[in-house]
């Protein structure tokens, strides 16, 4: 027996991929399959199953397209409607592959079909859960996405899921490994640990949900406390995830078709696609075709793509680093963005080079901002997330988070100054080519964030770990 866990940090989303004397399983895959099919060849075995944890939100998994290539049955846990083949497995119902089994174990809450996956190894004896979004590293899955579909509310839904734990996973023997679908970063959980692997004991131990003793009702009030509201782009991918949705090679062909220089603004201007810029803040703060978006894809690429285009049908156009074209279709691609029109061919350069317009972003060092600052008159927009402004901040900087930039943008005066930053300047470049985008430019984007700012002697809060900020 071999189990992989692929991990993928964009989405921090665990795949897993199983083999037993010749036959192989693979839980929770990513949009793309070559990966997949490739293990398969190496190893010389048959895919029996594709298993999934439950109707994924955020992102769009490889299960349509892996059945397809392989013949390989999708399985679901009860209560899945699919509008595709699959198997919507029993409570308890088991699968066998070569030597082991994968029981089903039904573990709602988090969505009505959520199952965990229990692999039984050849002599008998409970080896590992596969989780999906039911148990996490630190944290479980969040009971308000499901809410609309269930027709429950969010605290059903988490005394649903408190039962699911206690009966069916937190019985386990505390040996038993624990792979779950995500990791820190995730907008599946709130306070997920970075580890991607634990044991039923240790978690036990050190889950705050998981806690000897624990109430129904201080469990509901728990999970659900300081749930943000979940992204746009979630509900789209669970209907993709649900209904089925365009082959990725499709998706794949269409975004790596190049658009030359003199073609790029009639094409993004008879599809009403929308430039997004993926290179880094750097490169990008030094010139870029005006009206672009800039989301790099060395970053959380995928999950802010989500995050503030929200539209997964709204066409996309894309400017990327030479040679980063395919790697960027295929990010969107992960999370249901699959109207990609093309790529300009030549990147940035070839658009400068043929001496188009260009536009800049107004960026100064965090020396410049200490130096430039009036205390008690300038503006300040700190758009981290709000559990990092409260640990700590500049003293009366005002909290705007970027996840919610498309309120927030109506409040901007645009005869006042103000200075913005995040905390390492990738996503403050992002709000500052939104406003640009919308005509703002009275501001100035603090290169390196508070990272650089707190060396300076700029007034800040007192600091207050984030953990306990979490937990208050």
């Amino acid at each position: 027996m071999k189990i992989e866990q692929i991990y993928t940090g964009c989405l921090a989303q665990g795949a897993y991929y199983i083999t037993s004397n010749g036959e192989a399983a693979i839980i929770d895959p990513l949009r793309e399959t070559q990966p997949y099919l490739d293990r398969l060849e190496r190893d010389g075995v048959k895919l029996k199953y594709i298993f999934e944890t439950h109707f994924h939100a955020d992102f769009v998994s490889g299960h349509v397209d892996l059945s397809k290539e392989t013949g390989a049955p999708i399985v679901y846990g009860p209560n899945a409607a699919c509008e595709f083949d699959c198997i919507s497995a029993k409570d308890g119902q088991e699968f066998k592959i070569g030597k082991i089994t994968i029981k089903v174990l039904h573990t709602p809450g988090h969505t009505m079909e959520s199952s965990t996956f229990l692999l039984i190894d050849e002599n008998g004896k409970d080896h590992a859960i596969f989780s999906g979004d039911t148990l996490f590293i630190g944290d479980v899955g969040r009971p308000d996405l499901a809410q609309k579909a269930a027709g429950m509310t969010q605290d059903q839904l988490a005394g649903i899921l408190y039962h699911s734990l206690r009966d069916k996973i937190m019985t386990l023997a505390d040996e038993v490994i624990v792979y779950p679908a995500h990791g820190a970063g995730s907008a599946c959980g709130k306070n997920m640990s970075k580890e991607t692997v634990s044991t039923i004991g240790n978690q036990k131990a050190t889950n705050y949900a998981l806690r000897a003793n624990m109430t129904e009702a201080e469990f509901i009030e728990e999970v659900t406390d300081g749930l943000l509201p979940p992204p746009a782009y979630f509900s789209m991918n669970v209907a993709m995830n649900k209904q089925g949705y365009e082959s990725f090679e499709t998706v794949l062909h269409n975004g790596m078709k190049a658009i030359n220089v003199k073609e790029f603004e009639a094409v993004a201007e008879e599809t009403g696609a929308l430039i997004l810029d993926t290179r880094s803040a750097v490169d990008f703060s030094k010139g870029f075709i005006p009206q672009s978006i800039n989301i790099g894809i060395n970053g959380d690429f995928a999950p802010w793509v989500g995050t503030l285009i929200a539209d997964v049908k709204q066409p996309i156009i894309l400017v990327t680093t030479v040679g980063m074209e395919e790697e960027t279709v295929t990010r969107l691609s992960r999370v249901g963005f699959d109207t990609i029109i093309g790529h300009l061919e030549g990147g940035f350069e070839a658009w400068q080079k043929a001496g188009f317009e260009t536009d800049t972003v107004n960026r100064i060092t965090a020396e410049q901002f200490a130096n430039n600052f009036k205390f008690g008159e300038d503006k300040v927009v700190d758009i981290r997330k709000e559990t990092e402004y409260e640990a700590e901040h500049i003293d009366e900087a005002f909290s705007k988070p970027l996840a919610y930039i498309n309120d927030w943008v109506k409040d901007i005066n645009p005869n006042e100054h103000f200075y913005l930053h995040c905390a390492g300047g990738y996503r403050s470049m992002i709000a500052a080519s939104i406003l640009q985008a919308r005509g703002f430019r009275n501001f100035s984007e603090v290169e390196g964030g508070f990272g650089a700012i707190s060396k300076t002697n700029i007034p800040k809060s007192d600091f207050v770990c984030q953990s306990k900020v979490l937990k208050a």
